[in-house]
C-alpha cells in the first residue's frame, strides 16, 4: 500500500511539472471569435439642394469596428427621412470602394419639391456581406418643398466700376431671400500679381471659384455690380436664387436651380477719372531767375495710372500739352515758360497704362506778375 501511494505521488507531481513547463513555454490562449467585418459608420455625410437635385457627399472608412483593413468594395445604402418619419426609406443601393470620396446625386420626387418647406434627413449605411452594419452615418439635413424659380435672362457687362449683372424678374415660386452668384476665374495665374508704384504691395492671387450673395428685397430687383473683379481677366458667372427658411429653429436654404452661365472679358477700355484739386501759384521774377507758375493736384489713385499730361491755355485759344513727352510721374510741375503781366489757364489729364486718357480736369487761372 505504501509502495502505490509513492508512486502515485510521483506521477501527480511530474504532471503539475509538465503543467507548468507547458505555461511557461507559450501556449496559446483561448482562440478569438471570428470579424464580423462591420464598416465603420460614415462620420462626415454632408447634403446640399440645388433645385430639385440633392448631392451627397461623403468618405468611406478603410477599417472595420475591429480596426482591421477593408477588402474589396462595401455595399451602401441610403435612406431619408421626412420630419419626424420614424422609418428611413430607402432610396438607393451601391458598391463603393474602401477610402473613396463618394460624390452621388438625386432628383427629388414631385411630392418633395413641392408644397411648404420641411426638414428632409439622409444617412447612408455601410454593410458587410451579411446584410450588417455598425449603424446609421451622422444625419445630413436639407430643406424639401418647392424651390425659387430659375434665373432667367442673365446677362453680364463690364464697366469702369466693376461687372455689371442683369437678370429677369421672377414671375412665379416663392419669394426668394438671396441670389447667389457663382464667379469663376477663367484666366488664373500661377505668377503672382506685380507691384506698381501706386500699389507697392501686390495684391494676394483671385480664388478660381468665388460665391457673391446679393441680398434681395423684392422681385423687382434684377441688378447687382461685382467691383471686385480685376482687369485683364475673364470671369464665368452663373446664378441661382436662394430662400431662407427656419425649421425647427434652424435657418436652412432651399436653392434654386443654377443659371446658364455667361462670361465676360474684363478689358480695361475706360480712361482714368480726371484729376482733382488742380492749384496754380505764380512765382515772380526775382534775382535773375524767370517767373514761373507752380501746379499741383491731388494724386490718380487707379492701380493702372502711367501719369499726367499738363495743358495750357491764354484768353480763349486752344488748349496745348506743355509738359514733356514722357508723362510726369508725379502729381506737380513748374511751369517756367511764361510771360509777366500774363494770365494763363491750365488743366491736367492722367493717363493709364493702356494709354487711355482721362477728361481734363477743372481748370485753374492764375496771372503773373509783371516785372
Amino acid at each position: 500500500m505504501a509502495m502505490t501511494y509513492v508512486r502515485r505521488s510521483v506521477w501527480i507531481a511530474g504532471l503539475a511539472s509538465l503543467g507548468a513547463l507547458l505555461a511557461g513555454c507559450g501556449m496559446p490562449g483561448s482562440p478569438l471569435p471570428p470579424s464580423l467585418n462591420l464598416p465603420v459608420q460614415v462620420s462626415d455625410l454632408a447634403a446640399t439642394r440645388t433645385g430639385e437635385h440633392v448631392r451627397l457627399t461623403w468618405t468611406m472608412p478603410t477599417k472595420n469596428t475591429d480596426k482591421l483593413v477593408l477588402k474589396g468594395k462595401v455595399q451602401v445604402r441610403v435612406c431619408r427621412k421626412l420630419g419626424t418619419e420614424p422609418e428611413c426609406k430607402p432610396v438607393g443601393n451601391l458598391e463603393k470602394s474602401p477610402g473613396a470620396a463618394v460624390d452621388v446625386g438625386q432628383e427629388l420626387p414631385e411630392e418633395l419639391a413641392t408644397g411648404m418647406p420641411r426638414p428632409l434627413t439622409y444617412y447612408v449605411e455601410l454593410l458587410n456581406k451579411n446584410g450588417r452594419s455598425a449603424g446609421m452615418s451622422n444625419p445630413a439635413v436639407v430643406a424639401a418643398g418647392e424651390a425659387p424659380a430659375p434665373v432667367l435672362g442673365l446677362d453680364a457687362q463690364i464697366q469702369k466700376i466693376g461687372v455689371v449683372l442683369h437678370w429677369n424678374a421672377a414671375l412665379d415660386g416663392p419669394q426668394a431671400t438671396a441670389l447667389r452668384l457663382q464667379r469663376k476665374l477663367l484666366t488664373p495665374v500661377s505668377a503672382p500679381a506685380a507691384k506698381t508704384k501706386q500699389n507697392p504691395v501686390a495684391p494676394p492671387p483671385e480664388p478660381v471659384e468665388q460665391n457673391l450673395l446679393v441680398e434681395v428685397k423684392d422681385r423687382a430687383q434684377v441688378g447687382a455690380v461685382d467691383k471686385d473683379i480685376r482687369f485683364g481677366q475673364t470671369y464665368e458667372y452663373r446664378a441661382q436664387r436662394v430662400l431662407r427658411v427656419n425649421l425647427n429653429g434652424t435657418t436652412m436654404e432651399i436653392d434654386g436651380p443654377l443659371s446658364q452661365a455667361v462670361r465676360v472679358e474684363a478689358k480695361d477700355v475706360f480712361p482714368p477719372a480726371a484729376p482733382k484739386g488742380l492749384a496754380a501759384v505764380a512765382v515772380a521774377a526775382s534775382n535773375g531767375s524767370a517767373a514761373a507758375v507752380d501746379l499741383d493736384w491731388e494724386p490718380n489713385t487707379e492701380g493702372d495710372l502711367a501719369g499726367y499730361v499738363v495743358y495750357r491755355r491764354e484768353g480763349d485759344g486752344d488748349w496745348e500739352r506743355i509738359s514733356p513727352t514722357v508723362l510726369l510721374v508725379g502729381p506737380g510741375y513748374r511751369d517756367a515758360h511764361v510771360v509777366p503781366g500774363h494770365t494763363y489757364e491750365y488743366a491736367v489729364t492722367a493717363v493709364d497704362q493702356n494709354g487711355y486718357e482721362s477728361l481734363r480736369s477743372a481748370a485753374a487761372q492764375e496771372s503773373v506778375p509783371a516785372q
